[in-house]
């Protein structure tokens, strides 16, 4: 979880994580980034934020300074909101009274100017900071119009004719802070699941040493080191068990709801809640090496980086400023060179200037950001792209990769079938299984195992070597042994026995020994029991569903078959993959591939979208744009959909956010003056900030359909 933030100058006061060396707006909540305080602290605060308890972390104090901040501003300002109104001479004029006297126009002067530096004082340092940066948005906006309405209101008091709107300004800055603070809390809680993320990590673990258990600080932790997990207690770090069985809820990292039983020999991810039973774990990664850790940093890249979608509305919100400041200062010259009082061109302009705030706008696709690629990261589902992730709702084909996506990927031996009298069945699984020791592919998983359940001593070997999508070959006992696909027995011209017989979801292996044939292996694969939902949900929306497989003709058909697939290719070896992806790409698919991240690299980065499954234990798939945690095709359904709803959400937000402003616009501008209707300031307050709660609200909806 390292940041590289060494020469970082710039940060966003909401979100104390993101540091940049350039001015900007906060990829997150839009607001404009601040001259940073904070030196290589900062970095080491975040360094231990994320590997520690973040619970206590500045990130969360930050954050509830800020939002306490702007609700302590509102507060004294409303106090001084009330003698204010009661001094205008508008609103006694409203109220039929008249309360004047000697000097009240200057105590309403100085309550007022407490405000406007107060009250005032986050909107007018904000206009500095975007003004510093070249970046004129809502800040500079707000700045601009309370200035104006301060100074046309105290050069009232000391002279000029006409009315001051002193109650005018206050309301604007009250309502102004109200909605910061209730949007600020809005955009917290928008993010909040990355903080929930984070704080999965516990801020202790218990070591084992020789002679006592002794806790440590989980940033502490490195590789090798022994920790004891109790009943109930969060995993501290990624490691493998070395003692001890329990069931393990890793829901939260994977969005499987069941819990697992793990024992000796089991691969455990920091942050999962062990159940009710003690283990001993070696660890294997240090803190800030993580699966977890891993997460939250692709998380917070996925969050930081920008999409098309993104980038325009950041396009609309800088061109929307532009048009404020223009229609603000024409909305003034069209009223006072009318005729209207300099106090009513002024408001126009204050009005319309206040409306303009991009702010929703700004906020639209930053906060369905925020929300999905955390969303995402919780159900298993992580986001490395964001282009990649928005281009989801584009596929029109997605290519499945059948062991361990569609079936489960848990072979057993069906039969050991020997072609010569010399070789029993047992020693061709003593064989096979020396040449797959070290491999974790499901093939060799399932020979292992049979070995293990007949008690098979497994020799040593030398001079190993893995033939690409073939198989395998080692020295074993001065004997040459190879394990091969069928493929590899069609391109050397062996023949395969004239008795061979394998049924339709068997895949079978050959042992080669010096050269020669010495029997074979089939195995079988379970299907999945959500893989036909998954595709049928798939034709539901008018996605067609492909196999590929390096499995024989038979094998692919009859699981193809099986689920309903639109069709299949079979006997594929890794580099003919790509190909394949090109041919359907080539008749017009927006093609989709799933793969493991390793022999499917190149396909994954010709597909549109890249995404690589069953990489819990490898999440740096660099090919792929997407990771999903578990090899559930439900999942990379639910994927596609999810895609489809957030970008559905952000065009949602950017059709609120640009539709208000096209109608509020010219309200604010007074174009049904005659017809009776006019905004005040306060009430472009009051639907700006509405506007932003509302964008704010539909992105909190987001949520991942199962």
């Amino acid at each position: 979880m390292e940041h590289q933030h060494d020469t970082a100058k710039y940060t966003c006061p909401m979100h104390p994580q993101i540091m940049q060396d350039k001015p900007g707006n906060c990829p997150i909540c839009g607001m404009t980034l601040v001259l940073a305080n904070t030196s290589a602290k900062h970095d080491n605060d975040m360094h231990h934020h994320h590997g520690a308890n973040p619970a206590m972390g500045h990130e969360g104090h930050d954050h509830g300074k800020m939002i306490e901040d702007f609700r302590k501003r509102f507060y004294v300002v409303l106090v001084l909101t009330v003698p204010i109104m009661l001094l205008s001479t508008m609103i006694q004029h409203f109220m039929g009274v008249n309360w004047q006297f000697t000097g009240s126009q200057y105590i309403l002067f100085a309550l007022s100017t407490v405000v406007f530096l107060y009250g005032g004082w986050p909107f007018l340092k904000g206009m500095v900071d975007e003004a510093k940066a070249k970046n004129p948005g809502m800040m500079f906006l707000i700045g601009f119009a309370i200035i104006v309405a301060y100074i046309y209101s105290v050069a009232i008091v000391f002279g000029l004719q006409g009315m001051d709107f002193f109650w005018e300004l206050a309301t604007l800055i009250l309502i102004m802070l109200l909605g910061h603070w209730i949007e600020m809390k809005s955009v917290a809680g928008a993010s909040k699941e990355l903080e929930l993320l984070v704080q999965l990590m516990p801020a202790d673990a218990h070591m084992v040493m020789p002679d006592m258990v002794h806790d440590v600080k989980t940033d502490t932790l490195k590789a090798n080191d022994i920790i004891l997990v109790k009943p109930g207690e969060k995993v501290a770090a990624d490691g493998v068990i070395l003692e001890g069985e329990s069931y393990l809820n890793e829901s939260m990292l994977t969005g499987e709801s069941k819990p697992v039983q793990k024992s000796k020999g089991d691969k455990v991810i920091a942050g999962a809640i062990n159940g009710n039973g003690s283990i001993k774990v070696t660890v294997t990664h240090a803190a800030k090496d993580s699966y977890l850790s891993q997460v939250v940093k692709l998380v917070d890249d996925a969050q930081k980086s920008k999409s098309k979608t993104q980038l325009l509305a950041d396009r609309a919100a800088r061109w929307l400023t532009i048009i404020a400041l223009i229609s603000g200062i024409a909305t003034f010259l069209y009223w006072y060179l009318t005729g209207q009082p300099l106090a009513f061109a002024m408001e126009r302009m204050v009005t319309v200037i206040v409306i303009c705030c991009p702010h929703a706008l700004g906020l639209a696709v930053p906060l369905v950001v925020a929300k999905s690629t955390a969303l995402s990261a919780k159900n298993g589902l992580l986001i490395k792209n964001r282009t990649a992730f928005e281009n989801s709702r584009k596929i029109t084909t997605i290519v499945f990769d059948k062991t361990g996506t569609l079936t489960v990927g848990k072979f057993e031996v069906s039969k050991i079938v020997s072609v010569k009298p010399e070789f029993t069945e047992n020693e061709i699984i003593k064989l096979s299984a020396a040449l797959e020791q070290n491999s974790e592919h499901p093939i060799a998983t399932g020979i292992l195992q049979k070995a293990k359940d007949l008690s098979i001593a497994i020799p040593a070997i030398t001079e190993f070597n893995a033939i690409t999508g073939k198989g395998v070959e080692a020295t074993v006992d001065t004997k040459k042994i190879m394990v091969v696909s069928p493929g590899y027995l069609k391109e050397k011209n062996l023949t395969i026995p004239a008795d061979f017989a394998a049924n339709e979801i068997e895949t079978v292996v050959f042992l080669i020994v010096n050269n020669e044939l010495a029997g074979y292996i089939a195995l079988s694969d379970e299907i999945r029991p959500e893989s036909a939902g998954a595709i049928e949900t798939l034709k539901q929306n008018n996605i067609k569903s492909i196999l590929l497989t390096g499995d024989n003709n038979k094998v692919a058909k009859a699981v193809s078959e099986k689920l309903g697939m639109d069709s299949f290719i079979a006997e594929v070896l890794p580099h003919q993959k790509l190909e394949k992806i090109k041919d359907l790409q080539s008749k017009g698919e927006f093609v989709a591939m799933t793969g493991d991240g390793v022999n499917d690299a190149p396909a994954l980065a010709q597909a549109n979208v890249g995404i690589a499954v069953g990489s819990g234990s490898d999440i740096a798939a660099e090919t792929a744009g997407i990771i999903l945690v578990n090899s559930n095709p439900k999942d990379i359904v639910n994927l596609v959909l999810f895609g489809k709803a957030t970008y559905r959400k952000m065009i949602q937000n950017l059709i609120w956010a640009t539709g208000y402003n096209v109608v509020a616009l010219p309200l604010a501008a007074g174009v049904l003056y005659k017809q009776g209707i006019l905004l005040s300031p306060a009430a472009g307050a009051v639907l700006m900030t509405v506007s932003t709660i509302v964008v704010a609200i539909n992105a909190s909806m987001l949520a991942v359909k199962k």
